[in-house]
């Protein structure tokens, strides 16, 4: 079986962008598709031509529309795994799943967005800092006890006044 024929199935196969988005604001609008995609150019004064440019050129927001487009507007069973990593165009539907009636989406409902985890997260550690803080604590004890002075060491005692 060639490609041709499995892309057949698909609901994205021969459909131009601005088509789709035309289809989700038509029947969503753009207070949906921004709750439920989390794309910022569906948020503030939302037009489709600057959502048309803006999809255009962010593959990966274009990839994510296409995926909201498939399993919520055409309601489609979500991807396996295998599939899922594959662009949304690209995707072969199993001629067995068929477009349903659009999901109902409700304002204000919409599941929050599950943050991705890094190996660069710079978030706060505080473990880790309260590991660092007494590592210089413990170094500046040591340097006080070594001048055997009864004063706490004073790193501006020698600067002129």
């Amino acid at each position: 079986m060639s490609t041709d024929n499995e892309q057949l199935n698909n609901p994205l196969h021969g459909l131009k962008l601005d088509t789709l988005l035309n289809e989700l604001v038509s029947h969503y609008g753009f207070e949906i598709l921004a709750e439920y995609t989390n794309i910022n150019c569906f948020k503030n004064r939302a037009t489709i031509a600057s959502s048309l440019k803006f999809l255009r050129k962010t593959e990966w927001a274009r990839e994510k529309i296409e995926r909201f487009y498939l399993y919520n507007y055409k309601n489609l069973p979500k991807a396996d795994d295998t599939q899922y990593e594959i662009p949304p165009r690209q995707r072969i539907i199993p001629a067995h799943q068929k477009p349903r009636e659009p999901k109902q989406l409700i304002l204000g409902q919409a599941p929050t967005p599950k943050t991705k985890r890094t190996n660069n997260n710079h978030s706060f550690n505080k473990n880790e800092h309260n590991k660092n803080h007494k590592k210089v604590d413990t170094k500046q004890r040591q340097i006080s006890t070594d001048y055997h002075t009864d004063k706490p060491f004073d790193p501006w005692s020698n600067s002129p006044k």
